[in-house]
């Protein structure tokens, strides 16, 4: 059994497509997207599910219409089934496509580049910005099904002895690091190594000044970037965890792996791809209500 000190070392739910068929080139599409002129409506998610049932003129449009929001087009291809983001991709300017994975998680862009024809990957880094660049190239060299190839190099750390308050405005701060990722505050020792974790509850319930040191969980669970996605999935499983630091060797942290990020790699394809079960469909007869009946009428005697 894994003591709480031991270390580890080893597409989307189904839809009613009803809600969509304006969009996905059904008999009445053209005037109702006319009407509706944009996807603001729709998630990333379900414009995802969108793209990847459309055909190629549909899915332009769609496409068209996504490109127009930069920050929408990353969350959309971060959603998008591998396949479809590769054909995709495929079909745009290597500028193009280094912009939009500079837009994107790394490591999400790190699983999109390692989709690329081999031919391109080396240009298409070379075009992205630095600092994601960096990350990308990082997050390449695990293998992808490893806790390093699935964790978020991005996360927010403080020193033990950082206020409460403002190990909080740390957090509030961070607002280019995904969400799942700020659930907890990363305590590292003066050679960066992990000194223990606080959950954003324990900082938000506690006085201002009292110091991280004094709230936080000195043995945390962690994990080796080589721990495999059972290794993973099992952790936190049995720990009820959303987020897990992944360490190195000496224990520094390189990055948190997150809950949604292991659901995704854990749910298997054929559940992505599953149909609602039809709903049996009934003309239901309204009451007979004697009221409404029409009097009869009357014999001769």
């Amino acid at each position: 059994m894994w003591s709480k000190n031991s270390e580890y070392q080893g597409g989307h739910a189904a839809r009613d497509w009803k809600a969509f068929e304006p969009l996905i080139g059904h008999a009445r599409s053209g005037a109702s997207r006319r009407q509706s002129g944009r996807l603001g409506g729709f998630k990333p998610a379900d414009i995802a599910d969108l793209l990847e049932d459309a055909d190629k003129a549909e899915g332009g449009e769609i496409l068209d219409r996504v490109r127009s929001d930069p920050e929408l087009e990353a969350d959309v291809f971060e959603e998008l089934d591998p396949d479809k983001a590769s054909r995709l991709l495929n079909d745009m300017a290597d500028d193009e496509v280094a912009a939009l994975l500079g837009r994107m998680r790394a490591d999400d862009a790190a699983d999109a580049i390692a989709d690329l024809r081999q031919s391109r990957r080396r240009r298409v880094l070379e075009l992205m910005p630095g600092p994601q660049r960096t990350k990308v190239i990082t997050l390449m060299g695990f293998n992808p099904d490893s806790a390093g190839g699935l964790m978020n190099v991005d996360f927010v750390s403080c020193a033990a002895s950082t206020t409460a308050g403002t190990a909080l405005a740390l957090i509030a701060g961070a607002t280019t690091i995904q969400p799942e990722a700020l659930v907890k505050m990363h305590v590292l020792d003066e050679d960066n190594r992990l000194a223990g974790v606080v959950s954003v509850i324990d900082l938000l319930q506690a006085e201002p000044g009292q110091t991280v040191e004094a709230l936080m969980d000195c043995d945390p669970i962690r994990i080796g970037a080589e721990a495999d996605l059972t290794d993973v999935a099992l952790l936190m499983a049995d720990f009820n965890l959303y987020s897990i630091p992944v360490v190195d060797g000496q224990d520094r942290v390189l990055g948190v792996v997150t809950v949604d990020d292991v659901l995704e790699a854990t749910i298997p394809e054929d559940w992505r791809r599953r149909e609602p079960a039809p709903r049996p469909v009934r003309e239901i007869t309204p009451p007979h209500d004697d009221r409404d009946a029409p009097a009869p009428e009357s014999e001769a005697p």
